[in-house]
């Protein structure tokens, strides 16, 4: 008792030193961020308006429900922020430019949207604007937040006609003059006839060019706005996958193999032994792979292109009752036994009418006795006059399908149907009609046609898996330990080379990246390369679906322009073909082709009907530099080395064909403002995106 009034006295003074242990552990995370601010809950800042992470993390959510499953988060988060972005960025244009929704336009949008709903159509068919008013005044009364659900509603209809009547503004804002409708006519139609000599820069050597790291820098400072480029990190790593070792192999094989002789086991119910029936002399095949197997499959016939392609000779050719295996396919261990050999058509044709009862798959008010009662009712009636089997379907099948097909299943082969219904098709004759039960319910079946009858095989197969053992695993997560702690005191090039791992590398990791090459989907990885703390240098181990990675970010680079060594991929080439266009401008000699073609020990080539709107030369692609500077020449005349695309060339405009003056160029003016119109609402965001002041934090919650 002394002991635990002491304790009470003494709580007071407890919780308060637990109180002040929780803020020295917080206060320097809250002294690093700036204190405690609203951008600590904010996904990103656009223009001074913050996104909620809460509501930005709802609909995230909402969007993956509605693609059902089949988007990651990041893609989902990623399209959530296009949506909202667009959502902001126009909002602050139709607000600036005072642009204001009409009721009618409002009202216009709902019937759109509300003219398939029954609850708002009339008698007719039609969207009667009375019901909902009907309806608003309902839920006013009896359901207030309905009502607010509602007006919200109405709100999101006026945003939504306002950007339109903007979208529209930009859209109408947007055309070509009839001057630029001629312009298009003639870029189609006035063609040009040439002869010209191309020189490759392949002609020249890569190793008798130079290009130095000032100049990439050059080059970069003066196209900095195709270098700039995000934060991003270099990593490297090395997988370790967890695989089963050949002692794990082995242990799965021979426990596999035990099942084949009959084993005796303790049986806690009636206090005795009990003798368990082996593979090798089980009665209930399909029972016995149900409760033994690690791959559960139907025991149906299979022709011989429907086994296993390496074992299928030895497989077929097995006498009733024989055993083959274990063998090993597909990372498991398998024996595998001949049931029945039989001869049975490869493809049928089959009608039925499914009729469930209470505790069937297919459901149903009926009684499992009055499903059975009509079942063989309507069968009677089917063999009697096999033309009401359509009818019939029709009317009293519960098989969703039957409205559309009345019944008809078509061509199916053995083992796609589960197996009473299965052994029916395959052991009847054309013609026969019989009622069969299933989990579904009871099937009146007719079998209306049949193929050609085959040898086919029923094999019972048993597999065990073969996969790591829980002490294989332990000893990988020690190894895999091991190599992080070294890695991280150590130089981790070194320290997995010596022991012979090997390293992978991914450069410019962004920051809402989620793949890694070699591994998938690792968001974690990526986030932990770009937290605040994160060093050059760091090591860590992630779990993978198969194992683990440990990884080391190996450069952090900084928003802006790219440096030089990132640049020199994408330089080297523009700079390469520079200098080599004018070594061979240097070189070449002569005013005609012919005499060009002979100093450089080429061909002259010819291209026709070659036109502005495709400047293509036939025997060397596209070359739109040279199109264009050829098309300022008069006929007959030569002109100058031009740089292309692909070599320097000489060319000679043979023949010039102008097309024919039109009454009205207007067909192409209209074509030209249907061109533009289609891309000017993405063109006109994107300009409005790169104006936007974006404050984005994405990837410190995602």
């Amino acid at each position: 008792m002394a002991v635990l009034q002491n304790i009470r006295q003494k709580s007071a003074l407890i919780i308060v030193v637990i109180g002040f242990a929780l803020f020295a552990f917080l206060i320097p995370s809250i002294l690093k961020n700036g204190g405690f601010s609203a951008k600590d809950n904010s996904i990103a800042t656009v223009n001074g308006e913050d996104i909620a992470r809460e509501d930005f993390a709802r609909q995230v959510e909402a969007y993956q429900q509605n693609m059902r499953g089949n988007i990651s988060t990041t893609q989902a988060v990623n399209r959530v922020w296009e949506q909202q972005l667009n959502q902001i960025i126009v909002e602050e244009q139709v607000e600036e430019l005072g642009i204001r929704a009409e009721q009618a336009q409002v009202r216009q949008m709902m019937r759109a949207q509300m003219s398939n709903n029954p609850q708002f159509t009339n008698e007719a068919g039609m969207f009667d604007e009375n019901r909902v008013k009907e309806y608003v005044a309902s839920i006013k009364q009896t359901s207030p937040q309905m009502y607010q659900q509602w007006l919200s509603y109405e709100d999101g209809l006026s945003e939504s006609a306002a950007q339109n009547i903007y979208a529209n503004m930009i859209r109408t804002g947007v055309g070509a003059t009839l001057t630029e409708g001629k312009q298009a006519y003639l870029l189609q139609n006035n063609t040009m006839d040439l002869r010209y000599v191309q020189v490759p820069y392949s002609s020249i050597s890569d190793e008798d060019v130079d290009v130095s790291k000032d100049e990439i820098k050059e080059y970069v400072n003066n196209h900095k706005a195709k270098f700039e480029t995000e934060a991003a990190r270099n990593i490297q790593y090395v997988i370790f996958n967890e695989e089963a070792s050949p002692e794990d192999k082995e242990e799965a094989k021979s426990s596999l193999s035990a099942l084949l002789e009959d084993r005796v086991e303790y049986n806690s119910v009636s206090k005795s032994n009990d003798t368990i029936e082996g593979f090798n002399r089980t009665s209930d095949d399909q029972e016995f792979v149900n409760s033994n197997s690690d791959l559960t499959q139907p025991v149906a016939f299979k022709f011989k292109n429907q086994l296993p392609k390496k074992f299928a000779d030895d497989l077929f050719n097995l006498e009733k009752g024989e055993v083959y295996g274990p063998y090993e396919e597909n990372g498991y261990w398998k024996l595998s036994k001949l049931v029945e050999t039989k001869q049975i058509p490869d493809s049928v044709k089959a009608s039925h009418i499914l009729l469930g009862y209470q505790g069937a798959q297919a459901g149903g008010a009926r009684t499992e006795a009055a499903a059975k009662q009509l079942a063989d009712s309507l069968a009677g009636v089917v063999k009697s006059d096999k033309s009401k089997m359509a009818e019939l379907a029709t009317e009293f099948s519960d098989d969703p399908s039957a409205a559309q097909n009345s019944g008809d299943l078509g061509y199916f082969g053995p083992g796609m149907m589960v197996p009473a219904f299965d052994d029916f098709v395959l052991n009847n004759s054309e013609g026969t009609v019989g009622v069969v039960e299933t989990d579904f319910g009871y099937h009146v079946i007719y079998i209306e046609e049949q193929t050609e009858k085959e040898k086919a095989v029923k094999i019972a197969t048993v597999a065990r898996e073969i996969e790591a053992t829980e002490a294989t695993r332990n000893s990988l997560f020690n190894e895999v330990t091991k190599f992080e702690i070294a890695a991280g005191e150590g130089d981790f090039t070194e320290k997995a080379k010596a022991a012979d791992y090997r390293i992978r590398t991914v450069r410019d990791v962004k920051a809402l990246d989620e793949n890694i090459p070699g591994v998938g989907q690792q968001r974690r990885v990526v986030q932990w390369a770009f937290e605040d703390d994160a060093k050059v240098g760091d090591v860590k181990r992630f779990d993978t679906p198969t194992g683990y990675i440990v990884a080391q970010i190996t450069t952090k680079k900084k928003k802006g322009l790219m440096s030089p060594e990132d640049a020199s991929s994408e330089v080297i080439p523009v700079l390469t073909k520079q200098k080599k266009a004018k070594l061979i401008q240097d070189k070449i000699s002569g005013t005609s082709v012919d005499q060009v073609a002979e100093n450089q020990d080429k061909i002259v080539q010819t291209a026709s009907a070659v036109n502005l709107s495709s400047p293509t030369l036939a025997g060397a692609g596209s070359e739109p530099e040279v199109v264009g500077a050829v098309y300022a020449l008069k006929v007959g005349e030569t002109s100058k080395p031009i740089v292309g695309d692909k070599g320097v060339y000489v060319v000679e405009l043979v023949s010039k064909s102008e097309a024919p003056e039109l009454d009205s160029y207007k067909p192409f003016s209209q074509q030209e403002t249907n061109n533009r119109r289609q891309m000017a609402n993405s063109r006109a965001f994107e300009a409005l995106k790169a104006k936007a002041d974006i404050e984005d934090n994405r990837a410190k919650f995602y």
